[in-house]
């Protein structure tokens, strides 16, 4: 049997303590680290005093359409692969112009073809992707998608920055949805 230890950060401990638990019951061989399939990544934007942290895996398209081979409309979703996506803010903001609590927060999304996108913000961050918990809820908004030049692989950025104000966009395949973040001035 051989484990393979995830390449997010915060999921080191979780391989060392199953490793562990393995090679007392004779049931491990040597660690040998394995790419995933998508990659970890994140990116961070400070606004006014404000910092804005992202962090999810990166699903690659790899000649598959976004909608139809790899998700379905109307459907929650959080965008990204293996572990949920989390954002997390040092200060209070308003997203879509609601106002969120200074936190760390799972971010979910249910996509339409023919209306805004909804973004949900829940309190539990650290959640599997397959599991939405809904009863944690701090935030819905919607924001409505965009077409765009092909992304290959699941992307978040912050192409307009200001003093007191950020777009963070979420870009795969030819979509792209931009999310308004304002900070306290």
């Amino acid at each position: 049997m051989r484990l393979t230890i995830l390449s997010a950060p915060r999921r080191l401990a979780e391989a060392a303590a199953a490793f562990t638990l393995m090679a007392t019951l004779g049931l491990a061989s040597p660690v040998v680290a394995q790419p995933q399939a998508s990659q970890h990544g994140g990116v961070f934007q400070i606004v006014n005093t404000t910092t804005i942290s992202l962090e999810f895996d990166r699903p690659v398209l790899r000649g598959r359409s976004v909608f139809g081979d790899i998700l379905d409309y109307d459907a929650v979703w959080t965008p990204g692969a293996n572990i949920a996506t989390w954002i997390d803010f040092t200060g209070d903001v308003r997203v879509q112009g609601q106002a969120l609590p200074a936190g760390r927060y799972g971010m979910w999304t249910i996509p339409h073809a023919d209306r805004p996108w909804e973004w949900i913000f829940v309190r539990e961050w650290d959640s599997h992707h397959s599991f939405f918990p809904m009863e944690s809820e701090a935030l819905r908004v919607t924001a409505s998608p965009e077409a765009s030049s092909h992304m290959e692989v699941l992307a978040f950025y912050f192409p307009v920055v200001g003093p007191y104000e950020t777009t963070l966009r979420f870009h795969w395949g030819e979509i792209v949805v931009p999310l308004t973040i304002e900070v306290e001035r």
